[in-house]
């Protein structure tokens, strides 16, 4: 009884208050509402915490970004983007045709460029975009094979005051029999909008087509079907690019200035605000800001009372100079949220501090940028100097570190932007055979790793020592055979055996590229290994294919009158496990800048210098056989079939492009060098006298396509301990290597 009492009690009471409430606190509050609308008041709300309009001491961005005249709210900036992009939630799974590119599995992956018409102005950035697409792998002349469209008419800039501006888009793409209102088609911009604002307004209606953009806007980008791309300028390098500014493990890690920043400031309209600020960091001593309002063909009509000491003072500081020599580097928004200073800023070593709210980053749906740039915010920019001082000596150098990796990997030149562009949607449509986020954000790059090879990190060679992983303890001997088997007697014969003896080697490919059959197999002698004879259909470039039959991870590649101790191919394959990733082997050679003709010359004079490793006697990882039969394009390898000549000089371009380190010389007993021969003889390639002539051309060939020299010099060699040293031969490992 006590306890029910409890509760009719305080249920008695409940509905008290909630009579006292309705009747008091109720009634108040609507006469209030009642007499301010009387008044013409807004009676707000009690504030929402998290309510950003309950924090006054920050502007919202869209107040900093416009002009109190011409200021658009959210919504009606969303409304504006709905009515332009009517596709605005786009994915792959709804505005993407699969079955045009799985038609032949990842090889089904073609570019079409449309034809542009007699008349098209097109841009110097964009007629090296549709150049690099011309030249990949990808590229098809034929529509129907196409996975993917992109348009001849130039897109970049959208710019309604610009010169570059082409008109009447919309008429022209939609007499595209293909259009299909953009589905699979690929649209490059640099530039969109016009003054005052600047919208993502490209003038045209993209349809269902995926955006490649510079400047996209977080609230506009369409995750996992448009592309992020960074602003370039016109003078941007079609291949290779200069080389990222940080020598390796510089220490100290600071430099002389902690940041810095030299570019325009816009008196009025979008982006003046962000801009107009940065006077405040400026110290003149390690904080070097500066901004200057000359330029435009009226900034003197908007000049404030800040121009001229701003302009001054921007004089003082040349900007080459200070981006050599800062630690940090600004990169505030411009007109648009992109800005040149960001690739500038990744090349130059400076870590990247981003003043642009909503930027959605270049290539953001693979790389970590946190790892490599700081993101500041616009409103918070009395904060920088602070938050950059607290970034710690090691953080600075793995930021520092990490600009260098990407800016090489993916930005230095417009090949690689293009072709980071269609590898991520390739990876979309291929989306079960694709890199994971460890394969593009570590060396050597994305664009490097082929994962119709493997997609397991631990089947690449330039992940082994990251992973903790030791590469194979047995080799495949492959065999390059141009001569027919007339004799028992000959060279091959005699590398068999030296070759099969060691206790490394798993099997031996011989692969016959001679104009006769291959003999039975009763005419090679016994071995202890699996001997296997494969047709190279006399190609050159057949040594390199990527061959079935190669199940180890060390290929050991030789010509079949190569001179060998058992020992000498214990030792090289030895040294080659601990360096994986790299060409190991016997016959050094160099190439070296002529500065007469202006051009690479190749030599093969014995000096403490080499670059080349020839693959007459070498060791190398197998996913190069790969790389060199569907990373390279078919011109090079037409090249070398056509010649019979340079395959060996095409492999190491290859691996020192992927790895930026020289090959490694082993000891060797014998040594010979390439000479002609004085009777001409037929027999050996180097007996031709324009073999050598051909071997330049090749140098210079292979650079112009790579768009660098990649080769890297070096003077180390590895011997095995006790190597000529004047000791007992007894107490040698390698007794043989020292015999004449």
């Amino acid at each position: 009884m006590q306890a029910r009492k409890k509760y009719v009690l305080l249920g008695l009471c409940a509905c008290c208050w909630l009579v006292l409430f309705y009747w008091g606190g109720g009634v108040q509050l609507r006469l209030l509402r009642l007499l301010t609308r009387q008044r013409g008041e807004v009676v707000r709300p009690w504030p929402n915490w998290t309510d950003r309009a309950f924090l006054p001491r920050y502007a919202h961005l869209d107040e900093l970004q416009t002009d109190p005249g011409t200021a658009e709210s959210p919504r009606q900036r969303r409304q504006a983007w709905s009515a332009i992009y009517k596709d605005s939630r786009c994915r792959m799974e709804t505005c993407f045709d699969f079955s045009r590119c799985r038609r032949r599995g990842r090889e089904g992956f073609r570019v079409y460029i449309y034809p542009s018409e007699k008349n098209d102005r097109v841009s110097e950035s964009y007629r090296k975009i549709l150049m690099s697409i011309g030249e990949s792998r990808y590229y098809t002349s034929d529509p129907r094979e196409a996975c993917l469209f992109v348009l001849g008419i130039d897109t970049l800039d959208r710019d309604q005051l610009s010169g570059q501006f082409v008109p009447n888009v919309d008429e022209r793409i939609r007499g595209y029999p293909l259009w299909n209102d953009g589905r699979n088609h690929l649209i490059f911009n640099l530039y969109s909008g016009t003054w005052p604002n600047y919208t993502e307004d490209l003038g045209f209606n993209i349809g269902q087509a995926i955006l490649a953009k510079a400047s996209l806007n977080t609230e506009h980008f369409r995750p996992g079907f448009d592309v992020s791309i960074p602003l370039f300028s016109k003078d941007h390098p079609q291949k290779g690019g200069e080389r990222g500014w940080l020598v390796r493990n510089t220490i100290p890690p600071r430099r002389k200035y902690l940041l810095m920043f030299k570019g325009k400031r816009y008196l009025t309209g979008i982006g003046s605000d962000t801009r107009n600020a940065l006077h405040h960091i400026h110290n003149g001593k390690d904080i070097v800001s500066l901004t200057t309002c000359r330029h435009g063909k009226d900034w003197e009509k908007h000049k404030d009372s800040r121009c001229d000491h701003d302009n001054l003072e921007y004089e003082r500081f040349d900007y080459q100079e200070l981006l050599h020599n800062s630690t940090f580097c600004l990169v505030p928004r411009g007109r648009r949220l992109g800005s040149f200073r960001f690739l500038e800023s990744l090349q130059a070593a400076c870590i990247p501090v981003l003043l642009s709210n909503g930027w959605e980053l270049p290539f953001s749906d693979i790389i970590q940028w946190n790892q490599a740039v700081i993101e500041g915010d616009e409103r918070l920019l009395l904060q920088v100097p602070s938050t950059v001082r607290a970034v710690g000596n090691e953080r600075v150098l793995a930021l520092r570190q990490r600009t260098q990796m990407l800016w090489e990997a993916y930005f230095s030149s417009v090949d690689k932007i293009v072709l980071t562009t269609l590898e991520i949607i390739k990876d979309r449509v291929f989306s079960h055979i694709s890199r994971n986020k460890y394969m593009w954000n570590s060396l050597p790059g994305g664009l490097l790793v082929l994962p119709e090879y493997s997609t397991h990190l631990a089947h690449f060679p330039f992940y082994y020592l990251g992973l903790g992983v030791s590469p194979g303890q047995e080799f495949t001997a492959v065999i390059h055979a141009v001569s027919p088997l007339v004799s028992q007697s000959q060279p091959i014969m005699k590398l068999l055996q030296v070759v099969s003896k060691s206790k490394y080697c798993s099997q031996i490919i011989i692969l016959w590229n001679s104009e006769k059959p291959p003999p039975n197999r009763s005419k090679w002698p016994p071995m202890p290994v699996p001997l296997t004879v494969t047709d190279g259909r006399r190609k050159t470039t057949s040594r390199f294919l990527p061959h079935v039959a190669i199940e180890t991870e060390a290929v050991l590649s030789l010509d079949e009158d190569t001179v060998l101790l058992t020992s000498e191919v214990n030792f090289a394959f030895l040294v080659w496990q601990s360096f994986p990733e790299r060409i190991v082997g016997y016959p050094p050679r160099s190439h070296f800048w002529d500065p007469l003709k202006r051009a690479w010359g190749y030599t093969s004079k014995w000096t403490n210098d080499y670059s080349i490793v020839l693959t007459g006697a070498a060791f190398y990882h197998r996913y190069y056989h790969y790389l060199f039969s569907h990373y390279l394009p078919q011109s090079l390898r037409t090249l070398v079939d056509r010649t019979s000549n340079c395959e060996d000089i095409l492999m190491n371009f290859l691996v020192s492009a992927v790895t930026h380190l020289p090959p490694i010389k082993v000891a060797q007993r014998k040594q010979y060098k390439e000479l002609p021969s004085p009777q001409g003889t037929k027999s050996v390639p180097w007996a031709n006298p324009e073999h050598f002539n051909q071997r330049q051309e090749c140098i210079n060939t292979f650079a112009n396509w790579f768009g660098y020299m990649p080769l890297v010099h070096s003077q180390f060699r590895l011997d095995p301990v006790l190597f000529k040293d004047q000791v007992s031969v007894l107490r040698k490992k390698y007794k043989d290597l020292e015999r004449a």
